[in-house]
Parts: structure tokens; sequence; C-alpha cells
């Protein structure tokens, strides 16, 4: 897979422009990195055919750290490149595996959202998502983490949308917190009670069915095998492949 010059020029003005002499365009970079995300491999191991690659690993170590590929993907979902008018969102999570290389960064180094969850080390994506091909926000934490505190930490950063009246969640999310935080947010939440719920509540189930699109939406998301396994050991370089892989699938 690689972008093409027209995908490119969708992109061209958000991206730091570049200056003095410079051996390697931003689109061959983006393709660099791109081959690196898909794939998996080492930085080290990039084919020769990309350029040097420590030249490509400092540049998306800087572009993660100063927050381009994030104002990237918003400046995208302004445009509207990435779709998010819908009447509907939802907010799931999925785990990626930590890769053994992923773990040892000291703390001081930054924050590193591993944790032990069913005896293997994993970091949770928590996401909300328009559609099955359109993210709005992500947040990471360690793999043990709950759910549902999380849920309204991400549903605090994000701003609704006047066309957004319904939030579709699992039993996962059906906690006291978490819908009183999507009321708060302007949401009706349609989540289904738990079992073992004394006083359970009606909800819509016709429109629960959509929420299907969430999980449709984060196979597209780890087919790129830096996203299915995490080999980062820092939060700020995951999170840039994650923008990276999102702003790829969406143009």
């Amino acid at each position: 897979m690689e972008i093409t010059q027209g995908q490119y020029e969708r992109i061209e003005k958000y991206l730091p422009r570049q200056r003095g002499n410079v051996s390697m365009s931003n689109l061959q970079l983006i393709n660099a990195i791109l081959y690196v995300t898909e794939n998996g491999c080492k930085w080290r191991t990039l084919p020769k055919s990309y350029g040097n690659w420590h030249t490509i690993y400092v540049r998306m170590n800087r572009w993660s750290k100063n927050g381009v590929l994030q104002r990237l993907f918003e400046a995208l979902q302004m445009e509207n490149i990435i779709r998010v008018k819908v009447e509907s969102i939802c907010l799931d999570s999925t785990s990626a595996k930590v890769h053994p290389d992923g773990t040892g960064a000291l703390k001081k180094e930054g924050k590193q959202a591993i944790g032990r969850s069913r005896g293997r080390l994993t970091t949770k994506i928590h996401m909300v998502a328009a559609t099955d091909r359109s993210a709005v926000s992500f947040a990471l934490s360690g793999g043990e983490a709950h759910d549902s505190p999380e849920g309204i930490a991400l549903l605090d950063k994000i701003i609704r949308a006047p066309e957004q009246k319904y939030i579709l969640m699992d039993r996962a999310y059906e906690g006291e917190s978490m819908r009183k935080k999507a009321k708060e947010k302007g949401y009706s939440p349609a989540v289904p009670p738990k079992s073992n719920r004394k006083d359970p509540w009606e909800y819509d189930k016709e429109r629960y069915k959509q929420r299907s699109e969430i999980e449709r939406y984060f196979p597209r998301l780890k087919r790129f095998r830096k996203i299915f396994t995490r080999y980062d050991k820092l939060d700020v370089l995951f999170c840039g492949f994650i923008y990276f892989a999102m702003i790829v699938d969406a143009i």
C-alpha cells in the first residue's frame, strides 16, 4: 500500500513545510512510515529504497511529540473528509498486545499505558467512532483498566456536534456515572442493562444495532500491524501511529 500524489494533496497543507537542503519529500516520508505501520517491521529493516531509516524515525517521532498528526486528523474532521455528521456515535474499546520490545522504558521518559490483563501485557484503545470508517477520538489505558472510567474521561474531551443525539455503548458502560456523563454531554445513551439489574431500563434496540459500526472499525485499524501489536515503549509514539493509521484509512 502506498499513498498516491492525489491523496497526498488532500493533506499536504497540514504538514510542516520542509526547509533547507532536504533529500526526502513529505510524500516519500509518509509512504516510508506507512510501510512500517502496515508491516510492523523494525525501523532498521525498512527497505533502503525508502531512504535512511533513522531520518524517517526521527521525523515520525518529532511529528508525534509535536502533535502534527493529531492536528492533521482533527483538521480532516473539520473538513468532513472524515465524515462525522451522523445522529449516533459509538463508544467501545479494544486491546493491543504489547510486544517485549514495547516494555522496559523508565517512567520519567513519558506515559506508558501498559497493564497486565489475563496474564499478558496489553494496552486498551478506548475509542469513539461515528461510522465504520470514521473515528472521532481515542484514549489509551493499561489493559487492566475498566472501560467505564476511561469512557467517562474520553467523553469529557470530545466536542459534541449538533446532529449527534445518541451514544451507543455495550454493558461495560451501563453504570450510573457513565450514563449521567452521557446525558450531561447532551447524548441519549442506548445501552442495555446488566441481567442482574434490579431496576432495568428500556433502550432503543433497533438503534443499538448500529453499534456494530465501531466493531467493524476496529478490524480496519488493526490491519496495521503497528496497531494490532504495540511495539512502542511510550504512549506518544504509539498514539502517533494510531493517528497515522486513521488518517491513511480516511484518505
